[in-house]
C-alpha cells in the first residue's frame, strides 16, 4: 500500500477546507525562549503551503512529557510565537487540545490562517494505552475539521508512537504523508537498504543500552562502527581498560563482549578511542587532561576521574574515517558538547561529516543531541545532507522496528 502525500492533498484542493496536521515541534526551551527552533523551520513549509493554498490550518503537537493535564511550563505558547515569525503570519493558539476554545477557534479560522492547539499531552487520552480512549480524542480531533477534512501526517519524530494525533487520527479523515516524513524514510532507506559504500556510522551519547538494537542491525549493514559519547567506556571495560569514574553499564558487558567478538569478521568493524579527556568533575570548568586508554586512570585524579570527550588523536582518526565515506550515520554526540572544554571531538565529528557532504557523500545527522550540538557548535543545517528531525523514531526504523504513525499514514491506497 502506497500513501497519499501533500503534493496529493494541495493537487485535489485546500481552499475553504481545514486541514490539521501533526507537526514535531517538540523544541528545547530556557523558560519561555526557544533555544533551538530547528524543529519549528523544519515543520514550517508543510504549514505554509497549506496556508498559502487557502487551507484553513490547525496544527497539533506536543513539547516535553506532561503528565495528561495541563502544565504551564509545558505550553506551546513560546512555539506559537516562534512558529508566527518563522511563518511571517500570526499563529493563534488554543487554551486546549479539543475543548471549547480550540473548538471555537477553529471554527472562526479564514482561509489562510494558522491555528496551534494546545499541547497533545496535556489530554491523557493522547497518550493513552486504552484504544478506544485514544480513538475518543482523535475524533474530537477529527471533528475540528468538519466533513471535507484532511489530516496531514508531518511529525516524524513521534511516528514510533501509537497516539492520538498520530496513528489514530489518520483513520477518521482523508491521511496524507507530509514532507518530513517522506524526506526521512527516504532517507533512512537509503541507510538500511542501498547505501553508498564506504558507510561508517558513528555512535555517541551516554548509554549502550539505548543503542543495543541499532548496533545489532547496523553491524550487519555498516562498513564501520565508530563508538564515542559515555557509552564507549562500557566498550572499554570489555576490553579490560580501567575507566575510573566514568560512566559505566556494568549489565551491558556480556553484550559489549559479544559486539566486540563479532567486530572485522562477518560484521562491520568497531573502532574504539585511543584516547580520552579525562576530568577531576563533570563540571564545565573542571580539571583535565588528556590519557591513554590504557592508562585512564593513571592522571593527577586517579580512579576519581572520569572521561568526558574522545581525545585528540581520537578525533583525528575518527574524523579521516568520516571524511573518506561516502555514507555517514551519525546519532550521539562524542563527549559533554555543552562544556566548551569537552566539545572538540563532537566538533571534529560534525566538521569531517560536511567535509564528506562536500565530497558528494551523504551525511546523516540522527537528530537529538547530534542535531543540538552541530547548531551549538555554529555549524550550518546546510552543510549536511540531512539532519533528522526524527531522533528515537529514526533509530527504531533502524533497529527495523515498524513505526504506527508511518503504517496509519499506509492504509490507504494512493
Amino acid at each position: 500500500m502506497t500513501a497519499q502525500t501533500l503534493t496529493d492533498l494541495l493537487e485535489a484542493g485546500v481552499a475553504g477546507r481545514t486541514v490539521l496536521i501533526r507537526s514535531d515541534l517538540n523544541v528545547p526551551l530556557d523558560g519561555q525562549t526557544v533555544t533551538d527552533d530547528g524543529r519549528i523551520r523544519a515543520s514550517a513549509p508543510a504549514i505554509k503551503e497549506l496556508a498559502d493554498a487557502g487551507a484553513r490550518v490547525v496544527v497539533m503537537a506536543h513539547l516535553g512529557r506532561p503528565q495528561g493535564e495541563p502544565d504551564p511550563k509545558y505550553s506551546l505558547a513560546p512555539v506559537a510565537a516562534r512558529l508566527g515569525e518563522v511563518l511571517g503570519t500570526d499563529v493563534q493558539l488554543a487554551a486546549d487540545v479539543t475543548g471549547e476554545d480550540a473548538r471555537a477557534k477553529a471554527a472562526a479560522l479564514a482561509d489562510g490562517q494558522v491555528l496551534l492547539l494546545e499541547n497533545v499531552r496535556f489530554d491523557a487520552r493522547e497518550t493513552s494505552k486504552d484504544a478506544a480512549e485514544r480513538g475518543e480524542l482523535a475524533r474530537e480531533m477529527a471533528d475540528l475539521a468538519g466533513a471535507d477534512g484532511a489530516y496531514v501526517g508531518d511529525a516524524f519524530g513521534a511516528v514510533h508512537r501509537a497516539h492520538a494525533s498520530v496513528a489514530d487520527i489518520a483513520a477518521l479523515l482523508p491521511a496524507h504523508q507530509g514532507p518530513l516524513v517522506a524526506t526521512e524514510l527516504e532517507v533512512l532507506t537509503r541507510l538500511t537498504e542501498s547505501p553508498e559504500r564506504p558507510y561508517v556510522v558513528v555512535l555517541g551519547g551516554s548509554k549502550v543500552s539505548d543503542k543495543l538494537a541499532v548496533i545489532d542491525n547496523l553491524l550487519e549493514k555498516a562498513d564501520t562502527l565508530l563508538i564515542g559519547g559515555g557509552m564507549l567506556f562500557t566498550f572499554l571495560k570489555a576490553q579490560g581498560h580501567e575507566v575510573g569514574a566514568s560512566l559505566l553499564e556494568e549489565d551491558q558487558l556480556d553484550t559489549v563482549k559479544g559486539y566486540l567478538e563479532r567486530s572485522g569478521k562477518d560484521a562491520a568493524e568497531i573502532v574504539l578511542p585511543t584516547d580520552i579527556v579525562m576530568a577531576s568533575a563533570f563540571a564545565k570548568d573542571a580539571e583535565h587532561e588528556v590519557l591513554p586508554v590504557d592508562a585512564l586512570t593513571t592522571g593527577a585524579h586517579g580512579a576519581e576521574a572520569l572521561g568526558l570527550d574522545i581525545g585528540p588523536e581520537t578525533a583525528k582518526d575518527f574524523a579521516a574515517r568520516i571524511a573518506g565515506a561516502k555514507t555517514v550515520f551519525w546519532n550521539g554526540p562524542m563527549g559533554v558538547f555543552e562544556f566548551p572544554a569537552f566539545a572538540e571531538g563532537t566538533r571534529a565529528v560534525a566538521q569531517a561529516l560536511t567535509e564528506a557532504t562536500a565530497d558528494g557523500g551523504l551525511s546523516v545527522v540522527g537528530g537529538g543531541d547530534s542535531a543540538a550540538a552541530v547548531r551549538s557548535l555554529g555549524f550550518e543545517d546546510s552543510q549536511f545532507g540531512h539532519i533528522s528531525t526524527g531522533g528515537g523514531a529514526s533509530l527504531e526504523y533502524l533497529e527495523g522496528k515498524e513505526l504506527p504513525g508511518v503504517t496509519a499514514l499506509t492504509r490507504q491506497e494512493a
